[in-house]
């Protein structure tokens, strides 16, 4: 076994060092832990975490008195002892050994001058037994010898403290006496002890007696033989007298072994009882385990008859209905007043009903009979209160709406205009938000009955505002109807210079847009949250269309109903769609009909300016941009809707005017610039003003259309006089270009028509001006023909020598046409100048004429210096000088 550190002198000399108090004596010092315990209902002892002591026995003398210390020391950071506590052994009153540890190590000492006696003592926990017994026996020892008392002793045998200690005799503390006369209790080890013993047998004055007694005797020890003899002599004195003492002592043995014998019949008979006995404590024991055995079984069954009665109390407390919840579902107000109480027994009904359903529930209890009744009462509550809270929101919604309607404030009047406010409507319907949350949660097939009836009712409401919202913005909207007929042949041509100013009209249906698509929006976002969908959130980031709720900026637009938002991450993609679906379809029941009042705001801008279609295409496309592909469904639909019935408005426009542009074609004899060419113009400049947003492609797609029925009918009229087709074409193609000059730099599709026309205006100046040259100078340029086709088959040099193509020939020919050549040119300048109706063309026509002139009879000079090198023509300066005098 360890060695105790009672025995520790290392231990007993710090303590000293610790105490600096030389009249101080250290009794014992022993290491103990120190924690605070406390003893709870589990009969368990829970300790904190423990802590290193060291408890000193001291005592101090003073005159005749003595006063004995119970100190505690503790470990400074350096590992160095250090006063910690100082009791007084004179007010121990109580030494209390813990019978909840099962070690039987942790003990307690009660003093009674602590102040709060409230305050549990702190426990003491020894290493071993052998420790505890030693530090408790030393402490009653000195308390029985210092105070003449001994304090209590709780928890532990003061007869088996005895016999421990006379078991473990070397180690208990024994009397001495010290310079002082007072009592110190000391442990020593066990030699120590026998010396004591062993000088404590005989007397300071019988020692001194006998070493007296044995000088006196002489024992010659200086006569070696005679010494020896003597010791013979008495050696067998000795032996004989041992006989002699033997054989008097017979009759002794004797009567000792007829005790002897008496005490084996004595221990036989004893063996016999303790047979009986033992026979007896066995069944004893046998009884003794059989009974603790059923003890254990009768424990083990109040223990779980116990739990039982504990889990059967918890299950009744789960199936019993509290009479304040079965007095609002079955039959208590929906008012407002009574909502909270209302919302609160729904949040009960659903918990209980989910609390008695697996896995909430043992399956152990799901067949119980108490357990099916209390469902199927559950399940009458909760098609009861559904059924009267279904019954109590259709007749709501529709007194609330009937009675937005019946008041004429609401809506637009004569003179006035009125944004639609439904802030009060979605401040009363979120009074009842939480309550359909929880019907939800109760009976989803309920929802489809509420939702038909709140469409139904609020239909009504957003129609009767629309409808008297468009026709109050249609009255009160001041504008001029421009004329339809821009491209008509036989108006005139400065009709539609100064057309009016028709801004107003694409502003009104701005207005209609501003106002009612973001409260669409709203109301689609409202009902989804309102009525319970799982879908996302229907306003797309940052507002509506153009990146705010320009023009409708409710002070309470805020959709929070108070319920949990839904996480999408949560919700599968498919029942997302389907909820999607649910929503849209729902939707179509919310918004339709209203459609028809968008419309005819449509149709009425078309009929005072046909034009105003471009801007309310651009003011839509920009609305139809802001909106969430899969959010607000019908709203998305209704501005699609509404974008192709102002495309096919603009469509119709387009085709009227594109036949009134063919009906050209069928009237008389068409000369110089048709009227459409510089109408279209002014149609074009309109039409740019009048751009907004995405309506680029609209206007360039009529564009495409005008212009490819202006060229088409340009060419067919031109084929109905051949002989004026080029200068008619080139007139007309001149005077496209000029009247879109402007516009062609800055519009790209007018670009492009542009130089189409461009190409066609040379393609037709360069037909004419050859007709003009051929009709002057035809036996001249047919000559020149005659000998380029012949050079491909006969020899330059064998050319001249051909029918026709002689010398003779060149000069006869050069005799009719290069003479009075300033006549034939003057009779070309005239003949140009002859059919020309637009005369600014004519300079620049004239130019062509004389550079074509010039490049046809240079190459005719050429042919003849090849072919007939020996005859002389008029030289190529010499006309160029020509044609710049003239």
């Amino acid at each position: 076994m360890a060695k105790s550190s009672a025995d520790d002198l290392d231990l007993r000399r710090a303590c000293d060092s610790a105490i600096e108090d030389p009249n101080q004596n250290i009794i014992i010092s022993i290491r103990v832990a120190k924690t605070h315990g406390i003893i709870g209902k589990s009969s368990k002892l829970t300790r904190q975490m423990a802590k290193p002591r060291v408890l000193a026995l001291s005592t101090k003398s003073k005159g005749q008195s003595t006063t004995a210390f119970l100190r505690v020391l503790k470990y400074s950071t350096g590992g160095v002892l250090e006063p910690a506590k100082l009791y007084k052994l004179k007010h121990l009153s109580k030494v209390e050994v813990i019978t909840n540890d099962p070690s039987g190590c942790t003990f307690t000492l009660g003093f009674d001058n602590l102040r709060s006696q409230s305050v549990a003592p702190p426990l003491w926990t020894m290493r071993n037994i052998d420790d505890r017994n030693r530090l408790l026996l030393c402490i009653l020892n000195t308390c029985k010898d210092v105070l003449g008392r001994l304090p209590k002793v709780v928890g532990i045998d003061v007869v088996e403290m005895a016999l421990w200690a006379k078991e473990n005799r070397p180690s208990v503390s024994t009397q001495r006496n010290v310079q002082d006369g007072g009592p110190v209790a000391s442990a020593v080890p066990e030699n120590e002890l026998k010396v004591n013993v062993e000088k404590e047998l005989v007397s300071q004055a019988e020692e001194e007696d006998m070493e007296a007694l044995l000088g006196t005797y002489v024992m010659g020890v200086g006569e070696a033989e005679a010494f020896s003899e003597r010791l013979k002599r008495e050696l067998q004195a000795l032996e004989a007298a041992n006989v002699h003492a033997i054989l008097e002592s017979e009759p002794l043995m004797d009567e000792v072994m007829q005790g002897l014998e008496s005490a084996s019949i004595c221990v036989e008979d004893m063996d016999e009882w303790l047979g009986i006995f033992n026979v007896k404590l066995r069944h004893m024991r046998e009884d003794i385990e059989s009974i603790e055995t059923r003890n254990n079984k009768l424990v083990m069954q109040s223990v779980n008859n116990k739990s039982l009665i504990e889990e059967l109390d918890k299950l009744l407390e789960r199936l019993r209905v509290p009479s304040e919840f079965a007095a609002s579902l079955t039959g208590g107000s929906f008012d407002e007043a009574r909502m909270l109480q209302n919302v609160e027994a729904c949040e009960w009904l659903t918990n209980a009903l989910h609390g008695i359903e697996a896995p909430n529930l043992d399956p152990a209890y799901a067949n119980m009979r108490a357990v099916k009744e209390k469902r199927a009462e559950l399940e009458k509550l909760k098609s009861t209160f559904v059924r009267r809270a279904s019954e109590f929101l259709r007749s709501y919604f529709a007194s609330l709406v009937d009675f937005m309607i019946s008041d004429k404030s609401y809506f637009s009047q004569r003179g006035q205009l009125k944004r639609p406010d439904h802030a009060d409507l979605r401040y009363k319907c979120r009074t009842y938000a939480r309550l359909l949350q929880h019907l939800k949660s109760l009976d989803k097939n309920c929802l489809g009955p509420l939702r038909k009836a709140y469409c139904s009712s609020l239909n009504l409401l957003l129609r009767r505002e629309a409808r008297e919202f468009a026709n109050e913005l249609r009255a009160s909207t001041k504008a001029s109807r421009n004329p339809t007929v821009w491209l008509e042949g036989s108006t005139g041509s400065g009709q539609n210079a100064n057309a009016t100013d028709t801004s107003t009209v694409s502003d009104a249906y701005a207005k209609m847009l501003t106002i009612f698509i973001p409260l669409l929006v709203d109301e689609s976002s409202f009902f989804a949250h309102f009525m319970c969908f799982e879908v996302p959130s229907l306003v797309p980031p940052g507002g509506i269309a153009n990146g705010n709720k320009t023009g409708y900026d409710d002070d309470d637009n805020d959709d929070d109903l108070g319920i949990m938002d839904i996480d999408e991450n949560d919700s599968k993609s498919g029942k997302t769609s389907v909820e999607l679906a649910a929503l849209n379809e729902s939707l179509q029941d919310l918004l339709d009909g209203i459609q028809e009042d968008f419309y005819a705001v449509v149709d009425w801008a078309y009929k005072i300016d046909p034009l105003r279609c471009i801007s309310m295409h651009g003011i839509t496309e920009r609305y139809l941009s802001g909106q969430k592909a899969d959010a607000a469904g019908f709203v998305r639909r209704l501005l699609g809707d509404l974008e192709a019935r102002i495309s096919r408005q603009f469509s119709r426009f387009v085709d009227e005017a594109c036949h009134q542009i063919e009906r050209n074609e069928r009237n008389v004899r068409q000369m110089g610039v048709l009227s459409y060419i510089p109408r279209f113009a002014t149609l074009a400049t309109r039409m740019e003003q009048y751009i907004q947003g995405q309506s680029r492609d609209l206007v360039d797609q009529a564009y495409t259309k005008f212009v490819g029925i202006m060229f088409a009918t340009l060419e067919k009229i031109a084929q109905t006089d051949p002989k004026y087709a080029d200068m008619f074409l080139l007139e007309n193609y001149a005077a496209f270009q000029n009247s879109l000059y402007d516009l062609a730099n800055v519009v790209p599709t007018l670009a492009k028509f542009y130089h189409q026309a461009s190409e066609a205006y040379e393609q037709a100046c360069t037909r004419h001006i050859s007709m003009i040259i051929y009709y002057q100078f035809e036996r001249l340029f047919q000559f020149a023909r005659r000998i380029e086709d012949l050079m491909f088959t006969v020899a330059s040099e064998e050319i001249p020598f051909q029918l026709g193509l002689s010398k003779m020939d060149l000069r006869k020919m050069l005799k009719s046409s290069l003479s009075g050549v300033d006549k034939s040119i003057a009779a070309m300048y005239k003949k140009l100048q002859k059919n020309l109706t637009s005369e600014e063309l004519l300079p620049s026509l004239w130019d062509k004429c004389k550079k074509e002139f010039l490049d046809k009879y240079e190459n005719f000079a050429q042919l003849v210096a090849k072919i007939y090198p020996t005859e002389n023509i008029p030289s190529v300066a010499e006309m160029k000088d020509l044609l710049a005098s003239m």
